[in-house]
């Protein structure tokens, strides 16, 4: 499934249009846009992360607007080393570790104390081994629960909608697609890419659709 940064990536409805997708001050300013025009119908924002409809305040300037959800920029010294570009030296290495408390039995300990490194990186690679044999199932189903919390707020009254979440989370993809089919164009590609993956049509740099 492609990566969208999604924690930064917002999609905004109105009504059955996709309205603006980008970060979220892109989104907020594009949904403040389409209120001053008058609009009389439902807008809605969802977290791509998650499928999930979210509420923000559109009020005030544009300024007013950026103050409250500022642009995020990436920073490349964020992402973790791996730990063939860490120096080994004395002590905890500094770069891309987290302490965080883990609770086992004690049998367990026993175990890890035995292994070659340590506890530290006999975990370590006991979850890269797990994110290798399960990673392709667990983004599955990521997918698949943002496409039905997405699909549940805006495809909830369609017809064919409980047959297509059931082949949804069935993975049955042909006839998820066939049963959308004639839902509107954009609900159906969004659901299909939450769903899949599939590339979106690209927003123009405002967030509006042209």
């Amino acid at each position: 499934m492609a990566n969208t940064t999604a924690s930064l990536f917002y999609t905004s409805f109105q009504g059955r249009r996709r309205l603006a997708s980008g970060p979220l001050h892109t989104v907020a300013l594009a949904v403040r846009r389409a209120v001053d025009r008058g609009t009389t119908e439902s807008i809605l924002i969802f977290d791509n992360n998650t499928g999930r409809s979210i509420d923000i305040d559109t009020r005030g300037t544009d300024e007013d607007i950026l103050a409250r959800y500022p642009p995020v920029v990436a920073d490349d010294e964020s992402i973790p080393p791996t730990s063939t570009d860490i120096p080994r030296g004395r002590g905890r290495p500094k770069l891309g570790v987290v302490a965080r408390e883990v609770t086992l039995l004690p049998r367990h300990w026993e175990w890890l104390a035995t292994q070659p490194g340590g506890p530290s990186v006999a975990l370590r690679k006991l979850v890269e081994e797990a994110r290798h044999a399960y990673g392709e199932r667990d983004q599955s189903r990521v997918g698949q629960e943002r496409a039905y919390h997405f699909m549940s707020a805006m495809a909830g009254d369609m017809p064919g909608f409980e047959e297509a979440i059931r082949a949804l989370f069935a993975n049955d993809r042909p006839k998820f697609g066939v049963l959308i089919a004639e839902w509107p164009s954009d609900i159906r590609k969004h659901a299909e890419w939450l769903a899949y993956g599939d590339e979106m049509s690209s927003p123009s740099e405002d967030g509006m659709k042209r």
